[in-house]
C-alpha cells in the first residue's frame, strides 16, 4: 500500500514539474522570435543589405549591380546552388548562388 501511496505522489510531482517545463517552454518563445526580429532589423552594416530582383539575372551582372548599389561589399563569390558555406556574419560579403547556367537563384543578401 505504501509503495502505491509512493508511486502516486512521485507522478504527480513528475506531472507537475513537466507542466512547468511545457509552459516555461511555450513562453519563450515569443521572446525567441522577437530576439530574432531584432537581429535581422539591426543595421549595423550600411547600405542595402538583399537584392531580390536580381533573382534570375546572369552571375556576372548581378555582381555589377552589387558593387554598384554598395560599395562597402567587397566580397562576392558566385557559388553553385546547394554548395556548403560557413555560418559566419560579415558585412562585406554577399554570395550570389547560381545554376548550371550561372543564373542568380536565390536572393543574394549580405552574408
Amino acid at each position: 500500500m505504501e509503495a502505491k501511496f509512493a508511486h502516486i505522489i512521485l507522478f504527480f510531482l513528475l506531472a507537475f514539474s513537466f507542466e512547468t517545463l511545457m509552459a516555461r517552454k511555450e513562453s519563450d518563445g515569443p521572446e525567441v522570435i522577437k530576439l530574432l526580429k531584432e537581429f535581422e532589423s539591426a543595421s549595423w552594416c550600411k547600405g542595402k543589405q538583399f537584392w531580390p530582383e536580381l533573382i534570375g539575372v546572369p552571375a556576372q551582372y548581378a555582381k555589377g549591380i552589387i558593387e554598384k548599389e554598395n560599395p562597402s561589399i567587397a566580397n562576392i563569390p558566385i557559388l553553385l546552388n546547394g554548395s556548403p558555406v560557413t555560418k559566419d556574419f560579415r558585412c562585406d560579403r554577399v554570395r550570389l548562388f547560381v545554376n548550371i547556367l550561372g543564373d542568380v537563384v536565390q536572393i543574394p543578401r549580405v552574408t
